[in-house]
């Protein structure tokens, strides 16, 4: 066994985390920090010393490092030489005091700078489309208060906290994903608010380019939005129709006559399903039901869209279910795709559970302060350090690193240590070279160098 070792402290060369330098390289490429620093200029106090833009990101790189309180911060004020001169904990307190007495301005002034900086990322690394589109995912999740709080009430799951509504860029199969907005809601807000989800998809579509955003001459967008059951609402679907966007709605089937439906449909317009590599899936059919349900109230174009499986042994069937087999469906205003693979499309909408199991390992899964307007501004910037962590992805790693999730992201890339020596008239940060992944860490450095600074 090998002998005890003493501990001191000491070294002041020495830098932890050292891997959160590739976070602050991506910053510079986003030009995210000057952002902040202009949107939020108006909070600025005569005579201050720190900028409220650089403190906003500094609670983001917190967070994106695996911070959960304010008071995280400590972990990026330890790094100067990384991550220069980081506000005292008061200040930041006071900051967030002063952004939360005019919550609206702050959030907007912060989702503008998140917005110029994804512009500038998707031209370096590219627009996320799948089949020429840009998909949108909306879901909501529920977070539990341990402590009365502002907005925290009973959910629907008997717990009490919050009922925020998020909406994510899907990535596809070669990538994750990356938060466009979020609602902070209370805990007993409904699932199927169409107000809500028409305010967080206006949200989203404002956190896009403008050139990918853009409708053509006959009013379409070339983007998805996808969400489940709790987003088929007549309001949010016509509200998607008249912006020109396709949907992709989870269908709640105890709003249409399905035992009529399926008794109507004949045996032919059952399709085998298909699997994740569009493979055709034992044991599930889909079909077209749209000639066979009362869709009148939904936007011209709508289509129901049925599928039929075996359940897997010992689950309990629904009302809406027949013959055996579980019964499901969605809507949607699609065309010129096999049916098959419109189902497959709306299916892969469970990627967002990914999304926002990523987000609560990125500050979400704990609302610190007690007022609302405070925790709002948390969520912002847990939204900021989440698009950190996606850019830096998108721009820089590839592999497994590319489809990791935070965690293994801190494990592998930011928690290395470093030193800080001096060679050639210029500082380098020198990390292991033992360290299993110090090649994926320079070899990402690289790459961001390489790209060109805005």
């Amino acid at each position: 066994m090998r002998a005890w070792l003493p501990v001191i402290a000491g070294g002041e060369s020495l830098i932890s985390t050292a891997g959160g330098v590739l976070l602050a390289q991506t910053t510079r490429l986003s030009d995210l920090n000057r952002g902040l620093s202009k949107g939020l200029q108006p909070w600025r106090l005569p005579l201050a010393v720190h900028d409220p833009g650089k403190i906003v990101f500094d609670l983001a790189m917190a967070i994106a490092l695996g911070g959960d309180c304010a008071a995280d911060i400590a972990l990026v004020r330890a790094q100067p030489q990384v991550f220069g001169p980081v506000a005292s904990d008061p200040t930041v307190s006071r900051l967030i005091a002063r952004l939360a007495e005019d919550a609206d301005a702050a959030v907007a002034a912060i989702r503008a700078a998140r917005a110029q900086a994804r512009a500038r990322v998707w031209r370096h690394a590219g627009v996320p489309r799948q089949d020429g589109l840009v998909v949108i995912d909306l879901d909501a999740t529920l977070i539990t208060a341990h402590s009365d709080k502002e907005w925290a009430a009973p959910t629907f799951k008997r717990g009490f906290g919050f009922h925020p509504l998020l909406s994510h860029a899907d990535h596809g199969q070669t990538g994750t994903g990356e938060p466009l907005a979020g609602m902070l809601r209370t805990g007993n807000a409904d699932s199927n608010t169409a107000a809500d989800h028409i305010a967080v998809f206006d949200d989203a579509l404002a956190q896009l380019p403008a050139d990918v955003s853009a409708a053509d001459t006959a009013g379409r967008r070339a983007i998805l939005v996808r969400t489940d059951a709790a987003g088929a609402t007549h309001d949010f679907a016509r509200h998607l129709h008249e912006q020109g966007v396709q949907f992709s709605l989870g269908a709640y089937l105890h709003h249409f006559d399905i035992p009529a439906i399926l008794a109507e449909l004949p045996s032919h317009a059952w399709h085998c399903a298909a699997d994740a590599d569009h493979k055709p899936r034992e044991g599930a059919w889909v079909a077209e039901a749209t000639a066979y349900a009362d869709l009148s109230a939904w936007p011209t174009g709508t289509r129901l869209i049925l599928r039929k499986e075996r359940p897997h042994p010992g689950a309990q069937l629904r009302i809406t279910d027949a013959d055996g087999n579980r019964v499901t469906g969605f809507l949607t205003n699609s065309t010129g795709k096999k049916l098959p693979a419109v189902e497959l499309r709306h299916r892969r909408h469970a990627r967002v559970e990914d999304r926002i199991r990523a987000a609560k390992d990125t500050g979400l899964a704990n609302l610190p302060f007690h007022d609302a307007a405070a925790n709002r501004i948390w969520l912002e910037a847990s939204l900021l350090a989440a698009d950190l962590l996606a850019h830096l992805q998108r721009l820089a790693l590839d592999g497994t690193l590319r489809l990791a999730e935070p965690k293994r992201l801190r494990l592998r890339l930011f928690s290395v240590a470093g030193r800080l020596i001096r060679s050639a008239r210029r500082h380098v940060l020198r990390i292991p070279k033992t360290w299993p992944w110090a090649e994926a860490i320079t070899t990402a450095h690289q790459r961001l160098a390489a790209l060109a600074p805005p």
